[in-house]
């Protein structure tokens, strides 16, 4: 029933236009009384997003069971199941761009579903950094680039109307947020042995997967040139 009156409602938002569109046009045209309707949307706005509740419930279920190991890629996966629920559907999907990019109230309805999906996968990341200062801070940030990064990917796919392959835009995307916020604590420049006094430090940075006879090799020059 749920699907019934979501077809209804959008083939009457097509054809008449979103505003022109009432409750009652659309349980006449999906054969069902009114009660129907407000039992499974609370608004003609809700119908146009049937599935982004579904959506989010498999996403917040899918980071509570993820691997902790590595928190960017988890949300980057996460994200990836939006896209899925895109790619499932293209026609209606493009469909539902186009429809939304002409009805601001519907912009604005797609702004705080966004912003929920937005808060779903910052709360997992402060589950992992901390809840104060830095570690709120960038579970935020990730949070908003992953979603930056996945809805610019989208939209590409969405603006050409659906086609090529989805997942090849915003895998390029989400790579991007992965090489910025995706390195490990154990990459970062840090001295192993304790420093007193006026013993000198040397600090190298290298890429992961280096052999280990580079790093020897380049901590034996920078010793040398000390």
């Amino acid at each position: 029933m749920r699907e019934v009156l979501a077809q209804a409602a959008f083939q009457l938002f097509l054809e008449r236009g979103f505003e022109r569109t009432t409750v009652d046009d659309i349980v006449a045209r999906a054969g069902v009384g009114r009660r129907s309707f407000f039992r499974y949307f609370p608004s003609k706005e809700d119908a146009v997003f049937p599935d982004h509740e579904r959506c989010l419930a498999e996403m917040t279920e899918f980071l509570a069971a993820v691997d902790d190991s590595d928190p960017v890629g988890a949300v980057c996966d996460a994200a990836r199941i939006v896209l899925r629920m895109y790619a499932a559907d293209p026609e209606f999907s493009v469909q539902r761009y186009r429809l939304t990019r002409e009805v601001p109230g519907l912009r604005t309805y797609e702004l705080s579903v966004v912003r929920r999906y937005e808060q779903t996968l910052a709360g997992y990341l402060r589950g992992r950094f901390g809840e104060g200062g830095d570690g709120e801070l960038r579970a935020e940030v990730i949070a908003a680039s992953v979603v930056a990064a996945h809805n610019n990917g989208l939209r590409l796919w969405l603006r050409s109307g659906g086609a090529g392959d989805p997942e090849a835009a915003v895998d390029h995307a989400l790579a991007l947020v992965r090489e910025v916020w995706g390195r490990s604590a154990d990459s970062l420049p840090v001295s192993p042995f304790p420093v007193s006094g006026d013993d000198e430090v040397i600090v190298m940075v290298a890429r992961k997967g280096t052999p280990m006879w580079r790093v020897v090799q380049q901590i034996e020059a920078a010793v040398g040139e000390s």
